[in-house]
């Protein structure tokens, strides 16, 4: 479109952003340019804002947005005086966000084949070309990791539902069976009350409930049902109700235990008895699986909190490696398990400490573990190890898989390469664990062969304690 060049050139040089670029650059930047109007909501994509080249911005507001799992969000603006589009030195092939007008714009469009004259001409808007270059990298790189890290969380979320469903479950169901359990407790309290046990045969009851407890080794599916075939037999022998031989059967109570009682109650007391051990066993059992599924519950949510750091300000500690490494492999095992893969930890005695974020650390840790159950066929071993040397302390997470292919190796930390289906992985995982472990003044490493795969992190040691 016709423009008075003149009258660009003096709203180009009043705008703050560009207050520092000599007056002749901005007659050339116009000269060459052409001036551009968009109305409210106007939106330029992929290959539009690639044929646009670089654009100043005269006038108005652009917001630079990006597609997420479906949803539109701003990443940045671009405000009157800024650079956005296409720029001289980039790399870039295709934008990675794209632009859309808040309201009426105006801006001077550079067209990418002048830019290598511009670059000659224009020093000083070159450099202010590169510095948003910069700026522009730098946030879509910490976008980025940010999305990783929504990765990573919902990576972690599946694997700790998939691990509570289990004592979740439990403590549901013992917790619905406790109200009539109870109820038959009491019931068999009023029966042995009213059977009258004298002091002597009160013994009797009590070796039988000491016989109860008193199982050391568990028993394995195919022991504990012939054993209840052998109790059965013998309650239908005595005349005494054949359920009881289930609950007795739990706590390894074996027929020569009840061949004690026998002789030592009158034919009525022997019922009574039994049905009060088998109820007081019983409900024993549903409390110690509340118990115990709540403890796990609170293991998991405590290993949850210690690996995300959420009760802690961020900074660097000296950090028990064994501990958060332990959390890693508790909160993947549900993932590990469910693909058939044996997951092991195995530390050192003695590990000192490292200097670190434990936040940051255990994104390494669960971003190798978690690459290694995906990469792994059924019945593949991963292994975390670590242990001191040389004043270092190594990580190893290693597994007996394929292997990764020797042309794949040295991309593997490359930003956005990933050997994972469309869909299956932004490839950000390895460059988030190289950043990391490299902020930490450490070494991160990889060999691979088929039937070893060894990723490999190096940290310094914190200095002992005066």
């Amino acid at each position: 479109m016709t423009v008075n060049t003149a009258s660009i050139v003096q709203r180009l040089g009043d705008l703050p952003a560009l207050a520092d670029i000599p007056r002749d650059q901005l007659e050339w930047l116009v000269e060459h340019g052409e001036v551009h109007r968009y109305e409210d909501g106007h939106t330029l994509r992929g290959d539009a804002v690639s044929s646009f080249g670089l654009m100043i911005l005269i006038s108005g507001r652009f917001s630079v947005r990006v597609d997420q799992g479906g949803m539109e969000r701003e990443v940045r603006e671009v405000t009157a005086g800024r650079i956005t589009g296409y720029l001289p030195y980039s790399r870039m092939t295709k934008p990675r966000g794209y632009l859309v007008a808040d309201g009426p714009v105006e801006f001077l469009q550079i067209r990418q084949e002048d830019l290598k004259d511009m670059t000659r001409a224009c020093y000083e808007f070159t450099a202010a070309c590169v510095q948003e270059m910069l700026a522009r990298v730098r946030v879509f790189k910490s976008e980025d990791k940010d999305q990783e890290k929504m990765a990573a969380l919902g990576r972690l979320s599946a694997g700790l539902a998939h691990e509570l469903n289990n004592p979740a479950s439990a403590v549901a169901r013992a917790a619905g069976d406790l109200n009539s359990c109870g109820a038959e407790l009491a019931e068999a309290s009023r029966a042995l009350g009213a059977a009258g046990l004298g002091a002597e045969k009160r013994e009797a009851l009590h070796a039988l409930e000491a016989a109860c407890r008193g199982q050391s080794e568990p028993m394995s599916p195919v022991e504990r049902a012939d054993l209840e075939d052998r109790l059965q037999e013998w309650l239908d022998g005595r005349g005494v109700d054949a359920g009881l031989a289930y609950p007795l059967a739990e706590c390894g109570v074996a027929v020569p235990d009840l061949e004690s009682a026998a002789a030592a109650l009158d034919d009525a007391q022997l019922p009574a008895v039994l049905r009060y051990v088998a109820a007081d066993v019983t409900f024993r059992g549903l409390t110690g699986r509340v118990s115990s599924s709540a403890a796990r519950i609170h293991s998991l949510v405590a290993a949850v909190e210690k690996h995300t750091h959420m009760d802690r300000a961020p900074g660097l500690v000296a950090i028990a490696l064994e501990d958060h490494l332990s959390d890693t492999v508790a909160l993947m095992g549900a993932k590990a398990s469910a693909k058939g893969v044996a997951l092991n930890l195995s530390v050192g005695g003695d590990l000192p400490r490292v200097p670190g974020s434990v936040a940051d650390l255990n994104q390494v840790w669960m971003h190798l573990v978690d690459n290694a159950i995906e990469a792994a066929a059924e019945s593949v071993r991963i292994s975390v190890d670590a242990d001191l040397g040389n004043g270092v302390v190594v990580v190893r997470v290693i597994d007996d898989g394929p292997g990764i292919p020797e042309s794949d190796q040295e991309r593997v930390f490359e930003p956005f390469f990933t050997t994972r289906d469309v869909g299956q992985g932004r490839g950000l995982g390895l460059d988030v664990v190289r950043t990391v472990v490299r902020s930490h003044k450490g070494l991160v490493e990889l060999s691979s062969r088929p039937g070893r795969t060894e990723f490999r992190v190096t940290l310094p040691a914190a200095e002992p304690a005066a």
